[in-house]
């Protein structure tokens, strides 16, 4: 392969700073063709290149303006690592009936696989379920009767492994690329937020803030650059220490209110 996988197991809420607020909803970054929410690769280089030690934080990453003495953008320089967006692959969803389940689509899944180099996989059909005994699924408001839903065999072979949290990933079905999308958008994870004035008492109106709940599954692609000329094995290297030395990690904002902790993991070939 000529990039790397690194997975995202999220550990509490994601808020990925979308510019967007429609009333008083403040949204997250959304892919503009499928509408679906992701982590950009801004947001995840600047939190790498934050971690990355101070020797090699040019060769890697580049400089920056307050990096160049004279402050001229042409002496500016690239690092010999590109980073891609983070992605969904899998989503939890309440259910009446099963408490969690881990959903995702056909598109989403065809996605990852190009990426692990899996492009000849059969994909399920949606309706493929892992968590049933026969009866209907609900998931908040939509119910999948028996006969929409047929067994799923082999789903452990579309949930990453590496990491301890993906365990409690056992109850897995497969929604129609629209349907998820649909799902997705009313599963978000909302915040009622107000500002107190100093008696305490609500100043002004209040605000809906969307996340990526946490248990949510997602990956983001990472290689060496084409200005690294062919020696960028160096800091592939560099990165894959850096990124195996500490399983937890904080990305997106409000840190100071826990958002954004992830489990954190390489992907390695069978």
């Amino acid at each position: 392969m000529n990039h790397r996988l690194t997975y995202l197991y999220l550990l509490s809420p994601l808020h990925t700073g979308g510019a967007s607020q429609e009333g008083n909803v403040v949204g997250i970054a959304r892919e503009t063709h499928t509408d679906l929410p992701y982590l950009p690769s801004s947001s995840i280089r600047g939190r790498l290149r934050a971690a990355t030690p101070e020797t090699d934080r040019i060769r890697l990453w580049g400089n920056t303006i307050g990096d160049v003495a004279d402050g001229n953008a042409e002496n500016l320089t690239q690092g010999g690592l590109w980073v891609g967006d983070g992605a969904l692959l899998w989503f939890p969803v309440p259910s009446l009936s099963h408490g969690v389940v881990w959903v995702t689509s056909p598109f989403l899944l065809r996605r990852w696989l190009r990426f692990v180099g899996q492009t000849q996989v059969e994909l399920p059909s949606p309706g493929a379920f892992s968590g049933g005994n026969g009866e209907s699924l609900y998931l908040r408001d939509a119910v999948f009767q028996t006969t929409d839903l047929h067994p799923w065999e082999n789903w452990h072979s579309f949930v990453p492994t590496g990491s301890r949290e993906t365990e409690t990933i056992q109850r897995t079905f497969i929604l129609s690329d629209r349907d998820c999308t649909v799902l997705v958008q009313s599963s978000l994870w909302r915040q009622v937020k107000v500002k107190l004035d100093d008696t305490k008492t609500v100043e002004g109106g209040f605000r809906y803030e969307e996340a990526i709940p946490p248990e949510t599954v997602m990956y983001f692609p990472w290689g060496s650059t084409v200005a690294a000329n062919g020696k960028g094995s160096g800091a592939v290297q560099t990165l894959e220490q850096l990124l195996s030395g500490d399983s937890a990690w904080q990305f997106g904002g409000q840190e100071s209110l826990g958002r954004g902790l992830v489990d954190l993991w390489n992907f390695t070939e069978n």
